[in-house]
C-alpha cells in the first residue's frame, strides 16, 4: 500500500486509471466537482474504487463543510450552512448551537455515506485573525478557540453517527495567513505564545481520526520549511505538543505555496513525519512520478489507518438514512430559527 490519495481525472475511471491504481494500491482516493454528475453516477464510481481494491480500510475523500466548500451541490443535494452560521447561534444559546452543529453534519455526512465516501476534509478548525486573508472566513466556526473546539467536536460526533470520519484542518492553523496557499506561501511572524493561541481548538481535538497540515511557514517555529515539510513542526509541535496521533495527511501537494515537483513533495512530506501525501488532479503523469517515488506505507501510517477505518460502519437502508437525515435536518432548522429567524438555512 502507497501512503498517498490521488485525485481522479473524471466521472468514471478510465482503463489507464484502473490498471495503474490496482498496481499503486493508494490508500485511499478524494473527489471533486469534475467527478460527480449525479448521485448514481457517484455511487457507482465509489463502487467501482472500492471493487478494484476490496479493502474495508480504503479512504474516498471529500471537501464537504458547507457553505462555500461543497462539491456536493445543489440540485442533486441540498445546501449545507457554513461553520460561522453556528458560531453565531452559539452567541445565543451554546448548547442549541451544540446540538444544531451535530444534527447539520449528521445529515451532511448521511448525504456521503449514500454515495460511497467514508471521509469528509472537514471541521476547520482555523481561528481566523484580524487582517487574515479570507480563504478562511465563514468556514470557521467562529474567533473564540472554545467555541470552534466545542463546535468541531459536534461536527466530528455528527459526522461519526453517519459512519463518517472527519478531517481537522488544518493543523496547526491557518487563521493568521495574509495570503491564499492555493495561490502562495503564507508567512507568519507571530510569536510562539501567539502560536499557541491559534493551535488551541487543535490540542483540544487532538484525539481526532485524521488531520490536514497548513501549507503555511510559521517564523517562531520553523524559519526555513513549512507546516507540511517541517520535521520540527511535524513531530514537536502537531505529534508532541498538540498530541495529535491520527492519520496525518498533507494538504495537496500541487498548491502554489509550494515549489519543486510533486514527487519531491510527496518525500519530503513523509520524511518530515506525515502520514499521507494528497495528490489531488488526478494528472496520470504526475500520480505515476509520485507512486515510483513514495515508499510502502510505514507501521504508524497503517496502524492510523486501521484506526480511522474503525469509524465506518454497516450502514442502514437507504430509506432509513434519508428518514434519519429528514429528522436532522428538521432538527436542527428549528433550533436555529428558535435562535434567530436569520439563521436557518
Amino acid at each position: 500500500m502507497l501512503p498517498v490519495i490521488f485525485g481522479l481525472s473524471g466521472t468514471t475511471l478510465t482503463p489507464e486509471e484502473r490498471a495503474f491504481f490496482r498496481q499503486a494500491e493508494p490508500v485511499g482516493y478524494i473527489v471533486f466537482a469534475r467527478n460527480i454528475a449525479s448521485q448514481e453516477q457517484l455511487r457507482d464510481l465509489t463502487a467501482s474504487l472500492y471493487d478494484l481494491h476490496g479493502r474495508d480500510d480504503l479512504l474516498i475523500l471529500v471537501d464537504q463543510e458547507g457553505g462555500r466548500v461543497a462539491r456536493l451541490a445543489p440540485p442533486n443535494w441540498q445546501a449545507y450552512p457554513a461553520a460561522a452560521v453556528f458560531a453565531d447561534a452559539w452567541q445565543r444559546d451554546a448548547a442549541a448551537a451544540i446540538a444544531a452543529t451535530q444534527y447539520n453534519y449528521e445529515a451532511l455526512g448521511i448525504d456521503l455515506a449514500l454515495v460511497g465516501i467514508n471521509v469528509d476534509c472537514a471541521p476547520v478548525l482555523d481561528l481566523p485573525r484580524p487582517g487574515a486573508h479570507d480563504v478562511i472566513g465563514d468556514r470557521a466556526f467562529g474567533s473564540d478557540p472554545h467555541v470552534i473546539a466545542s463546535l468541531g467536536q459536534a461536527a466530528l460526533d455528527g459526522l461519526a453517527a453517519a459512519g463518517i470520519a472527519g478531517v481537522i484542518k488544518h493543523i496547526p492553523g491557518h487563521g493568521r495567513a495574509s495570503v491564499d496557499s492555493h495561490h502562495d506561501l503564507p508567512v507568519v511572524t507571530a510569536s510562539e505564545d501567539a502560536l499557541w493561541a491559534d493551535a488551541a481548538p487543535f490540542c483540544a481535538l487532538s484525539h481526532a481520526p485524521m488531520a490536514m497540515t497548513a501549507h503555511v511557514r510559521y517564523d517562531a517555529w520553523d524559519p526555513h520549511q513549512c507546516a507540511t515539510l517541517s520535521p520540527s513542526v511535524i513531530q514537536t509541535v502537531i505529534r508532541e505538543r498538540i498530541g495529535f496521533d491520527g492519520l496525518l495527511l498533507t494538504d495537496d501537494l500541487d498548491m502554489r505555496a509550494l515549489s519543486g515537483s510533486v514527487a519531491s513533495l510527496g518525500l519530503q512530506s513523509l520524511a518530515a513525519g506525515c502520514d499521507v501525501a494528497l495528490n489531488c488532479w488526478g494528472d496520470m503523469a504526475v500520480m505515476q512520478a509520485l507512486a515510483d517515488g513514495l515508499p510502502e506505507a510505514s507501521d504508524d501510517c497503517r496502524r492510523r489507518l486501521a484506526k480511522v477505518a474503525q469509524q465506518f460502519k454497516r450502514q442502514s437502508s437507504a430509506q432509513a438514512l434519508l428518514a434519519r437525515q429528514r429528522d436532522c435536518v428538521e432538527a436542527r432548522d428549528r433550533l436555529l430559527a428558535n435562535l434567530s429567524p436569520s439563521l436557518s438555512s
